[in-house]
């Protein structure tokens, strides 16, 4: 695409997360929203873009040249289908991707048929200080990796009334630390240290209130002996004004020093042997999402479709991170540990 003629979107879901997406698009100036569907259409007219109902009728009207799915899974796959039988050719469809393994494997191959894209919106990998582990990593500061540990600690879960507020479907997600959450933590695990080769979970519900689990650990050997640990509980909290800011802390641990995520977004290194840290990344003063990785990621998009740069987390890519999510709750069932193929 031309970056002399702007990238039209149109977007689908008007929910309580869509602020972030919509918020973000109309800021790349290679962009231009032109549409906003919701089932409920005083939603979508709350954007003040054209407002529709209907995504096929949004789409024959607009004619846009990606369309973000800002939906829960369960409405993933009809939305995909509409949308390439309307001809899109570029897609971002937000996380969980698809209700199943066989439905994700199925939408990413129809896109490949239809000579589409499908960009999963997975956005916790272009958060400021992943970004900054990354490059970390890549120069080789801190020695040889053995082990990375992410403790979720958001606080949002606890009593009768858990996540009715922002977004009650969480409520009735019969697979929900992993598929909702820690689904992140897989993608930006792997992003950080490679796909693993074998998982061992356990969960479990702490909240009869909802409908699934809601804390556990997950252990992942990746290449070379380096494990990472997922330790989630969405009950408990950790120190931070912004809970939703990291969701965490985190620990990435070398023969050489180590790195610290804080509640603020702010990331530390201390080297081997020493008391002194020093800081890499400044506490978090972006107001959007999780350092702004909403607005990153749909950034990298665009940049990606003007042919600066390579697109991650395509779906036929992403579907390695479906493949973990499935062996996770496969070990959490049996508990045994899981090889990966």
């Amino acid at each position: 695409m031309a970056a002399s003629s702007p990238i039209r979107v149109a977007c689908i879901g008007a929910g309580y997360f869509s602020q972030f997406h919509y918020g973000s698009w109309a800021r790349i100036d290679d962009a231009i929203l032109v549409g906003s569907c919701s089932r409920d259409i005083e939603k979508a007219r709350e954007t003040g873009l054209p407002a529709y109902d209907n995504l096929e009728k949004m789409l024959n009207e607009t004619s846009p040249d990606v369309l973000d799915i800002i939906l829960p899974p369960v409405v993933h796959a009809e939305s995909i289908r509409t949308a390439l039988d309307c001809g899109v050719k570029t897609l971002v469809c937000q996380k969980p991707f698809c209700q199943s393994l066989e439905e994700a494997r199925e939408m990413a191959m129809l896109a490949d048929s239809a000579g589409a894209r499908v960009v999963v919106h997975e956005n916790f990998r272009f958060q400021p200080w992943y970004r900054e582990m990354k490059r970390v990593l890549d120069r080789g500061e801190i020695g040889n990796v053995q082990q990375l540990t992410f403790r979720l600690r958001p606080g949002d879960g606890q009593g009768r009334d858990a996540y009715l507020a922002r977004q009650p479907y969480f409520r009735e997600m019969k697979r929900f630390l992993v598929h909702e959450t820690a689904i992140h933590w897989v993608d930006t695990f792997r992003y950080l240290l490679g796909d693993p080769v074998s998982v061992y979970a356990d969960l479990r519900q702490v909240n009869p209130a909802i409908a699934g689990e809601d804390a556990g650990y997950i252990l992942s050997e990746h290449h070379g002996g380096v494990r990472s640990l997922f330790d989630g509980n969405r009950t408990l909290d950790h120190s931070a004004d912004n809970h939703r800011c990291t969701m965490g802390e985190g620990l990435l641990e070398g023969s050489e020093g180590t790195l610290s995520l804080r509640g603020d977004g702010s990331l530390w290194l201390r080297r081997f042997g020493s008391r002194q840290e020093s800081c890499l990344l400044e506490p978090n003063a972006c107001p959007g999402f999780g350092g702004d990785c909403v607005h990153h990621l749909q950034s990298h998009v665009i940049s990606g479709l003007l042919g600066e740069q390579t697109i991650e987390n395509e779906a036929r890519s992403y579907l390695k991170v479906i493949e973990i999510e499935t062996a996770i709750y496969a070990s959490s069932q049996t508990g045994q540990k899981l090889k990966l193929e």
